[in-house]
């Protein structure tokens, strides 16, 4: 059966763009089924799995037919804070270019914060259903216009006993509204909550599990510390050597990140995410299908629809949001019945999604040590003997005979072809090792003109460059705060990303200058 595509669907051209941009080109299954009956204004019961994009099936035609206004036009409850604030992230994405408000309101963030949000005018309120309620009693949320109403996890908000809460939210509704109820599973209670709030030609859509198939494909992690991740994926990548491999980032600029490190260490690489343009990401992915590059560096929406049949290698540079989603990544490789190797880089913080992992694939990842420089040089030597193995039995070799005697001559061939393999070797070797131990990459110690008598303390200066150049605070090294100014280790990669990011940033109105201390340190 041919997929239909978002352009098919009916979206307007706001819509269109921002799924574009997004990087999708299908939709899935369940967002194939329910667009089309929100698009025409049904009640919608979606039963789907966590992970095959739910969000966008009712998050689209919805931001695609409500009229925005001075009225709360749309209400998305979720059970947790977590989980609203993602869907709220998602509803941000998809609403890129149609100028819709989108408030997310839940516990543990400051009400009256949120008070100041609705009284301004908010188009489509996302929301735990206790802060909803509160807000509802408090008169700061007025319920009475909804052209919708969205139960999103509907059966996660019943088993944490939201029933009560969830009943006065509906008859606070607006009695004309379009509901969509989105569940995992259909207890009983969903069941009658449907029944009874719900129109009686609500359309049930129910989305089978996806067979997890895992069989034909080898399974290992290696646990690391933040700061080793990208050292760890090089030593992975020396020692394997593999001829086509996927590598999942979680966010885009984490893709742009990776891509420009790898190519600044000589691999052949390029990324795909969201962010690409279409004919950026079909002219990459058509290069990855025909072997001009050994790795593509992508996020999970921009891998959707990748179908390439020699995939030796997916590694899980950071882990996915959910376990279906890795399931999806995975499944990448080990087609046409072909053996395939999924890796996955995990700190010790994400060990426990590790094991949700295996609880639902129903398998067992095994734990693998990271290479070690020996290693990766018997990898090299190997692949070194073997080239030139290939090339003497081929005899492609003749052209260059009159060279090797003019050389022999004055040297022995011996050591005449040592040195040629010292600088193919050299050649191959993407990273400048140290030893054994991870984090021997040069670290670089960098001058900041900002110091206690600005009152700064190490949690304010983290996040001061956090917030201002991207990275992960667990990035930086050692920090000396001195009277009048402060000094820093960073690796040697994130120090341009540093000068040209947060270097003239002011912090509580003072300029910082940021330059390279005297000197470097390990």
């Amino acid at each position: 059966m041919e997929k239909i595509k978002f352009t098919e669907l009916g979206f307007n051209k706001k819509i269109l763009d921002a799924i574009d941009a997004m990087g999708f080109e299908e939709p899935s299954q369940i967002q194939a089924e329910a667009i089309p009956e929100v698009l025409k204004g049904n009640d919608i019961i979606g039963q789907a799995q966590t992970g095959t994009g739910k969000t966008m099936a009712f998050g689209a035609p919805m931001l695609n037919n409500i009229t925005a206004g001075k009225k709360v036009s749309a209400l998305v409850l979720a059970p947790t804070r977590e989980l609203a604030i993602q869907v709220n992230e998602e509803l941000m994405r998809i609403g890129k270019f149609s100028r819709m408000s989108i408030l997310p309101i839940y516990g543990g963030q400051p009400i009256d914060r949120q008070i100041k949000a609705l009284r301004r005018g908010v188009d489509i309120v996302v929301g735990t259903p206790g802060r909803v309620i509160d807000h509802i009693n408090r008169k700061t949320l007025d319920l009475s216009e909804i052209e919708f109403l969205v139960l999103d996890e509907a059966d996660e908000m019943l088993n944490m006993g939201f029933i009560e809460d969830i009943e006065e939210i509906i008859k606070s509704s607006n009695e004309e509204r379009q509901t969509l109820l989105f569940s995992a599973t259909m207890p009983d209670q969903i069941k009658r909550l449907a029944k009874r709030y719900m129109k009686k030609d609500a359309k049930h859509i129910s989305i089978a599990k996806n067979t997890v198939t895992v069989e034909k494909i080898k399974q290992y992690y290696y646990e690391i510390k933040h700061k080793d991740r990208f050292e760890t994926l090089c030593r992975i990548l020396d020692v394997d050597e593999p001829s086509s491999a996927i590598i999942f980032c979680k966010t885009k600029r984490g893709v742009d990140e990776l891509v420009e490190w790898m190519q600044g260490r000589g691999y052949n690489v390029e990324g795909m995410h969201g962010d690409m343009n279409q004919s950026q990401r079909m002219n990459t992915l058509r290069k990855f299908k025909e072997g001009n590059l050994d790795f593509l560096v992508a996020t999970d929406v921009a891998a959707r629809g990748i179908d390439v049949e020699d995939i030796t290698h997916v590694i899980n540079y950071d882990l996915p949001q959910d376990t279906e989603s890795y399931v999806h990544r995975i499944g990448r490789t080990g087609r046409a019945n072909k053996e395939g190797i999924a890796y996955s880089l995990v700190t010790p913080r994400e060990y426990m999604m590790l094991k949700q992992i295996e609880k639902y694939t129903k398998s067992k990842i095994k734990r693998k040590e990271i290479p070690t420089i020996d290693e990766i040089f018997e990898s090299k030597y190997k692949s070194i003997i073997n080239t030139v193995k290939e090339s003497l039995d081929s005899e492609d070799y003749k052209d260059f005979i009159p060279v090797a005697t003019e050389l022999d001559e004055e040297y022995n061939l011996v050591d005449v072809a040592a040195a040629l393999m010292k600088m193919y070797f050299s050649r191959e070797l993407s990273f400048d090792y140290k030893d054994n131990k991870l984090g021997g990459a040069q670290n670089v110690r960098l001058f900041l003109s900002i110091g206690k008598i600005d009152k700064i303390d190490p949690k304010k200066l983290l996040k001061f460059i956090s917030e201002n150049s991207g990275l992960d605070v667990s990035d930086i090294g050692d920090i000396d705060i001195l009277t009048k100014f402060s000094f820093i280790n960073v690796p040697e990669r994130f120090v341009d990303v540093l000068l040209k990011k947060v270097n003239g940033k002011r912090h509580n109105g003072r300029r910082v200058n940021i330059e390279i201390a005297q000197g470097k340190t390990n």
